[in-house]
């Protein structure tokens, strides 16, 4: 009997174990969210835009696309670059020329990072709303967010176009304040600073910190 008792007092513990195991591994990248129902200072980065990259306006006056730009639009333009007037309506169904409202304003000391003005977010099926950062053609570090349950989990996506490989940085300790009235209604509007485990080079600190403004969109 003793020997039974003892053997079920082990598996317990074993099953406690396990489920602290595994919560610790759940929210051990996350921090708590700090609600506020007025998140002051200055967001007025949100009304400047910009086109999407590659899109500029040429010699003509004209909105054109240069970079990585469907093929078919090749043939809608002369020699200078201008775009022959029965094509212009062909050329900008094919060419996104919506302008793109800023939605990030941040710092950071991260591998291969020329700069980002915008996060976008969206609401899963299971209540989670997750985030990401855009990159560009010289920007390689995606910013990810997570948001459920009054934490945020943050991580750096580093996928280098040199011979560094990909690597997650995971969170190593932050702050995180978001406007709750506004969250209520399909907005974030937050301030951040993060500092991320650097796993390439230990010795050097890796922070991302700024300021969003974004609305939430639906899966």
């Amino acid at each position: 009997m003793k020997i039974k008792i003892t053997v079920i007092s082990f598996l317990l513990l074993l099953f406690l174990s396990f489920k602290t195991i595994e919560k610790t591994t759940a929210t051990s990248n996350s921090i708590k969210i700090e609600w506020t129902q007025h998140l002051e200072g200055d967001f007025s980065f949100n009304k400047e835009w910009n086109y999407l990259e590659g899109i500029y306006r040429n010699r003509h006056g004209q909105l054109s696309c240069d970079g990585y730009c469907p093929a078919e639009i090749d043939g809608m333009k002369d020699k200078t670059g201008k775009i022959y007037k029965d094509s212009l309506q062909a050329f900008y169904k094919i060419i996104d020329t919506t302008h793109i409202y800023h939605s990030l304003q941040s710092e950071t000391r991260m591998y291969e990072y020329s700069g980002t003005d915008y996060i976008t977010f969206k609401r899963l099926q299971n209540g989670a709303i997750k985030g990401k950062s855009l990159d560009n053609v010289s920007t390689h570090s995606t910013l990810k967010l997570e948001l459920q349950n009054d934490l945020c989990a943050a991580t750096v996506l580093f996928n280098s176009i040199r011979d560094l490989g990909i690597h997650n940085f995971h969170l190593r300790s932050g702050t995180i304040k978001i406007d709750k009235p506004l969250y209520d209604n399909g907005i974030i509007k937050a301030e951040f600073d993060f500092k991320f485990k650097n796993t390439l080079e230990p010795s050097e600190a890796l922070f991302w910190k700024g300021k969003i403004y974004s609305k939430i969109n639906p899966d």
